[in-house]
């Protein structure tokens, strides 16, 4: 078991911005919207132009939950199940087609690509990881953001985690709701902030595995948000390898 405190928690969705409308939705859960991108004003405006919407998303709430004079001193790990893959397809039926490529294009399709672009607006040097973990990306992302802290417990790590909807022939094969949403955690090993233990615990075996298991209903970062401002003492995310268990420490 492992203990992180959570200085910052930031999350957008079309229609749902700021601690209050997520702390709202929490109470009462609805979908997500599929459509909306947040203002990136806060972007120069040539990395405004080079970003798509899910860019614009994640580095949206990177930016919320961590103060601006931390920015270029976190390590970062950014996590998405799906990365761009929206934009990748139209590549691909340009490879198919004997078309030449955008090197432009390509670099958004990277699956760093938001890792990359937030290093260079904050001018941030340090450590960074960029990982997916099918639908236990969530859980992923904890535990890489672990090992950074690990290295530097000094050092705060910026979890930011993020996915769009895929390309609409390949939705009915994820499993999962075709929704936008961008979650950030500004985590650190101890000091400020309201902390909570972590543990990897085995699957249950007792439970169906496999492909055949059934997704639950809203991701895992959306299950963490709605615990985090629900109140309730413990939280445990079920994946098809795995279980997390989060549990609230006393104030």
């Amino acid at each position: 078991m492992l203990s992180l405190r959570l200085r910052a928690l930031a999350a957008w969705a079309p229609g749902l911005d700021g601690e209050g409308a997520w702390r709202d939705w929490s109470r009462a859960p609805r979908a997500l919207g599929t459509d909306g991108t947040p203002d990136a004003r806060f972007l120069p405006p040539l990395l405004r132009r080079r970003c798509t919407p899910l860019s614009k998303a994640m580095l949206h709430v990177a930016y919320a939950a961590c103060p601006e004079e931390e920015r270029s001193a976190v390590r970062t790990v950014f996590a998405s199940r799906h990365g761009e893959i929206r934009e990748s397809f139209p590549l691909f039926e340009l490879v198919v087609s004997g078309q030449p490529l955008s090197p432009t294009r390509f670099t958004h399709t990277v699956h760093n690509a938001q890792a990359a672009l937030f290093s260079i607006a904050a001018g941030n040097r340090c450590a960074s990881s960029a990982i997916a973990g099918e639908h236990d990306t969530f859980g992923a992302g904890i535990i890489e953001s672990l090992c950074h802290l690990e290295r530097e417990p000094e050092r705060p790590t910026l979890l930011v985690l993020g996915e769009a909807p895929v390309a609409d022939f390949v939705h009915g094969l994820t499993g999962e709701p075709p929704w936008s949403f961008a979650l950030a955690l500004l985590l650190a090993a101890d000091g400020e902030g309201p902390g909570f233990d972590y543990e990897l615990l085995p699957r249950d075996e007792r439970e169906p595995a496999g492909p055949a298991a059934a997704e639950p209903l809203w991701p895992q970062a959306l299950d963490f948000v709605r615990w985090w401002y629900g109140g309730a003492p413990s939280l445990e995310l079920e994946a098809r390898r795995s279980r997390h268990r989060f549990t609230r420490l006393a104030a």
